[in-house]
């Protein structure tokens, strides 16, 4: 089997990308409440700061600052997910690898971690987390994803409203801003 490293820098910043077992389900947005709930159970017990992130129908992209010392991000996805995921009605495609060990068929069951490196780094993924419900044609403004941090970010002036433009039905400019129309 595969060994999988984490790379765990007490204090640091990460980028998670984190997919529901079966891509073609909605539960995230379906039950945006119990996944609200689940997170600010784990952050009661377990501090971090949530510096972006979006929730979409079938995965969400995070990315969190740790508490000094502290770079246990595992544990909190841990929480987050079986929090959730005993939130939910069952019923759900299950595994036999996942019934023999008593695990719902909700996540997947690895995710995707980045240690943040610098400002840049940190500014790219932010950026990345905003324009995901573009790129997955979700919405044609940034603005028009309701589970997202980037309205938090336009009430603190760190993102106009209109960042990254309106993308056309032509396909042809993907978060590209596109040229202002004069006013009839």
């Amino acid at each position: 089997m595969t060994g999988y490293r984490r790379n765990f820098v007490a204090g640091g910043s990460f980028f998670f990308t984190v997919n529901l077992a079966e891509r073609r389900l909605r539960l995230l947005t379906e039950y945006i409440d119990e996944l609200r709930a689940a997170l600010e159970e784990t952050r009661r017990g377990h501090p971090f700061t949530i510096e972006a992130m979006v929730v979409l129908p079938d995965h969400l992209h995070a990315l969190w600052t740790m508490p000094e010392g502290d770079a246990d991000f595992a544990t909190r996805w841990r929480l987050i997910k079986s929090g959730f995921s005993r939130r939910l009605p069952g019923g759900e495609r299950i595994s036999d690898s996942r019934a023999g060990k008593g695990e719902r068929g909700i996540w997947q069951r690895r995710y995707w971690e980045h240690t943040i490196r610098d400002e840049i780094d940190f500014a790219r993924h932010v950026d990345y987390i905003h324009i995901n419900p573009i790129k997955h044609g979700l919405v044609t403004r940034v603005a028009d994803g309701p589970h997202s941090s980037f309205h938090r970010m336009v009430e603190r002036g760190i993102y106009p409203e209109d960042w990254a433009g309106d993308v056309s039905d032509d396909g042809q400019s993907f978060g590209e801003r596109l040229p202002q129309r004069a006013p009839k």
